[in-house]
C-alpha cells in the first residue's frame, strides 16, 4: 500500500483506476484519459496533486542560501508572490530536481516532485552549513490543479469573494495567499489554470464544490500526456541526476549573471560549456502510424543516436510525439526504431501545443 492523499476515497467513489506514482495511490484515469486529456484542452478539469512537497523556506538568509542551492537566482524575485523556475543540482551538475520558487511575505514557498521529496530535504540539510535558514515540510497542506482555457472563471464563481479577486488579478506564474489557501497562476499543462494549496482537511470539501459543479477529475495518464504536448520535463524520464540543464532544454533557467554568483553544479556547467555541448532535447513527430515510448532508438543519417525520454500518441495532434535526446547537429529528420523496423520522424522544438493550438 502507499502513500494516500486525503483524497483517496474520493477517487474511489469517482470509479478512479488508481495506481502507484512515485509512492502514492494516484488516480490515473476516471475512465477515459483521452476524455480527460481534451476536456483540459477545451474547457477545464482538476487535478489531485497533493503528492507533490510544499517546503516552506524562512530566515535571515533565505535568499543567499536559495542562491547558493539553485540554478536560477531567487535574486529575480522582486514583488510578493512572484515565482520562478529551477533546476536544484550536484556538484556535477545533474539535476536532483526541478522545482518552483515562490516569493512570500516571511520567505520562499518551494513546490518539489512527488517522488524526490525525501531526497530533496536529505540534500538540502547537507547544504544548510551555517546559514540561518528554516525549514518547513507542510504535511498539512494538499494542492489541487484546476487546469484549461475556463479555469480561473469557473474557480472564480466557486471561491469566496476576496479570492475571487485575487483570481482575476494574478499575473501568469504567481501565486498569492488568502485565509490559508495560497493560489498560483501555474501549471504543468500548457494550458491557463490555477494550483491552489489549502489546508488538508479543506481539500475534500473543495474537490466535492468542483465536481459537483461539473468541473471533471483528472487522473495522471491525461497529465501526462498534456505536459508530453506542452513539451514539459517528467523527473525522472527526461530529466534526472545524469542529466544537466543544459542538454535538457533548460538552459533558460540557469542565472549565469552575476558571474560571482556561485552556487551548486556552477563549475561542472561552465566546463561542459567551455567542452561544447554533445547533446539536446527535441521533439519528435511519427510520420506514420505507431507509438513513439521511452527507450527507443533514434538514428540520424551521418550523425549518430539518440534515445526518446517521453513518448505517447497525442490526442490533440491525433499523432504520435515524443521528447528525445539526440546529437547537437540533429537537424529536421531521424528515424525511430519500433519493433525492429525504423520509421521516419520529424524533428521539431521540443513543444508541441500551447494554449489548445498546435505549434507544428
Amino acid at each position: 500500500m502507499g502513500q494516500r492523499t486525503p483524497l483517496f476515497d474520493l477517487h474511489l467513489a469517482l470509479g478512479a483506476k488508481m495506481v502507484d506514482f512515485g509512492g502514492w495511490d494516484m488516480p490515473l484515469h476516471y475512465g477515459s484519459q483521452v476524455e480527460e486529456h481534451h476536456q483540459v484542452r477545451r474547457d477545464c478539469g482538476v487535478f489531485d496533486v497533493s503528492h507533490m512537497h510544499v517546503i516552506d523556506v524562512t530566515g535571515s538568509q533565505a535568499k543567499t542560501w536559495l542562491q547558493y542551492l539553485l540554478a536560477n537566482d531567487v535574486e529575480r524575485l522582486k514583488d510578493v508572490g512572484q515565482a520562478l523556475y529551477s533546476a536544484m543540482l550536484d556538484n556535477d551538475g545533474g539535476v536532483i530536481d526541478d522545482m518552483i520558487v515562490y516569493l512570500t511575505d516571511s520567505g520562499y514557498r518551494l513546490v518539489v516532485n512527488a517522488a524526490t521529496g525525501d531526497k530533496d530535504l536529505a540534500w538540502m540539510f547537507v547544504h544548510l552549513n551555517d546559514f540561518d535558514v528554516q525549514l518547513n515540510k507542510r504535511n498539512d497542506l494538499s494542492m489541487l490543479a484546476i487546469q484549461g482555457p475556463h479555469a480561473r472563471a469557473r474557480i472564480a464563481e466557486l471561491v469566496t469573494a476576496s479570492r475571487a479577486e485575487l483570481i482575476r488579478q494574478l499575473k501568469p506564474f504567481e501565486g498569492r495567499e488568502d485565509d490559508r489557501w495560497f493560489i498560483a497562476r501555474t501549471g504543468y499543462t500548457g494550458e491557463d489554470g490555477l494550483e491552489i494549496i489549502l489546508p488538508s482537511e479543506q481539500a475534500p470539501g473543495f474537490f466535492n464544490d468542483l465536481v459537483g459543479a461539473g468541473i471533471s477529475p483528472i487522473g495522471l495518464g491525461a497529465r501526462d500526456t498534456l505536459r508530453l504536448e506542452a513539451g514539459m520535463n517528467l523527473y525522472g524520464q527526461d530529466i534526472d541526476e545524469q542529466v544537466t540543464p543544459l542538454v535538457a532544454n533548460m538552459a533558460w533557467t540557469i542565472a549565469w549573471e552575476p558571474a560571482s554568483r556561485k552556487f551548486i553544479g556552477r563549475a561542472a556547467l561552465e566546463a561542459e560549456r567551455a567542452r561544447g555541448i554533445g547533446s539536446k532535447l527535441v521533439g519528435l513527430v511519427l510520420e506514420e502510424r505507431g507509438v513513439l515510448r521511452a527507450h527507443q532508438v533514434v538514428r540520424i543519417a551521418e550523425i549518430g543516436e539518440g534515445e526518446i525520454t517521453s513518448g505517447s500518441f497525442s490526442p490533440t495532434l491525433s499523432k504520435s510525439i515524443a521528447l528525445a535526446r539526440v546529437p547537437m547537429a540533429t537537424a529536421d529528420r531521424a528515424e525511430v526504431e519500433i519493433r525492429g523496423k525504423w520509421y521516419p520522424v520529424r524533428v521539431v522544438k521540443p513543444a508541441f501545443v500551447r494554449h489548445g493550438k498546435a505549434l507544428i
